[in-house]
């Protein structure tokens, strides 16, 4: 099922707006690119809608919040609506700031999201509005584990009907969830985590795959989680004992370049719940 996901984009190459944080901007455009998408970053208030109209998919990324940037997500997000295209939301450190959390709860507020992508305390933010956030990086406290895992996939069932979109909790397991079923996902390798930014191609490589399969939002962001952790798995397999996260990032680049459909199809680990 994911090769044909995955195939999709290669054969479709949906072009991509991205309004993304300018700290990992060109890795995004290189995901993008590498999965056989084309990526457009734009984030000027005056030609935003223009740019979306001509794009298909459209990714929000809180990562680098300013306040000449959020009315460009808004109008962005309410074009992408109306002209019915898949909208991404990556709340980046939402909980770390008032503005952070505020701006992501207009966003949720004022554009309907496809998928919701963030680790488990920024999901819990948008949620309750409770939650801790250090950083970027997912709290000890709130890490999915085997242990939690249940409760974990029900909450983000929960988190999807009633947002009425997929909702993708990314850590050491993956959950990628809608109010009825969830995936749950083993790939990956744990220095993914010493890279700045691998949470931000995901979800620029999410609005990829389900620009490219229109009306399988779900199947398409869980193989769009599955692909990103398979390339984890393949990029730090090639690592010598000189490299270190600055290489293992463009090996991950360079697994989504190469990767196959049925290499996907193969190495995706998931189960069902």
């Amino acid at each position: 099922m994911f090769a044909e996901q995955f195939a999709n984009v290669r054969t479709k190459s949906p072009l991509i707006h991205n309004i993304t944080n300018y700290v990992t901007v060109n890795d995004c455009a290189n995901m993008v690119l590498a999965c056989g998408a084309s990526p457009i970053m734009a984030d000027d208030a005056a030609e935003v809608e223009d740019i979306t109209t001509i794009c298909g998919g459209l990714n929000i990324n809180i990562g680098t919040l300013n306040s000449r940037t959020i009315e460009s997500m808004l109008k962005a997000g309410r074009k992408a609506n109306a002209l019915g295209h898949p909208v991404v939301l990556d709340p980046v450190g939402a909980g770390a700031s008032a503005l952070r959390t505020g701006t992501a709860y207009r966003l949720l507020d004022e554009v309907r999201f496809t998928v919701i992508r963030g680790n488990i305390s920024e999901v819990k933010t948008l949620a309750s509005g409770a939650g801790t956030t250090k950083g970027v990086d997912a709290d000890v406290a709130d890490r999915v584990t085997e242990e939690n895992l249940d409760g974990a996939v029900a909450f983000a069932k929960a988190f999807a009907a009633k947002t009425g979109a997929v909702v993708a909790i990314t850590g050491a397991i993956d959950i990628v969830a809608d109010g009825a079923k969830a995936y749950c996902i083993r790939n990956g390798h744990p220095m993914m985590s010493a890279i700045t930014g691998t949470g931000c191609q995901l979800s620029a490589l999410t609005a990829a795959f389900i620009t490219a399969n229109p009306g399988q939002p779900l199947e398409a962001a869980a193989a769009a989680v599955c692909a990103m952790g398979l390339a984890g798995e393949i990029a730090h397999a090639r690592l010598t004992p000189l490299d270190g996260n600055a290489t293992y990032r463009n090996y991950i680049i360079d697994a989504i370049y190469h990767m196959t459909p049925a290499q996907l199809e193969e190495g995706a680990k998931y189960e069902v719940r």
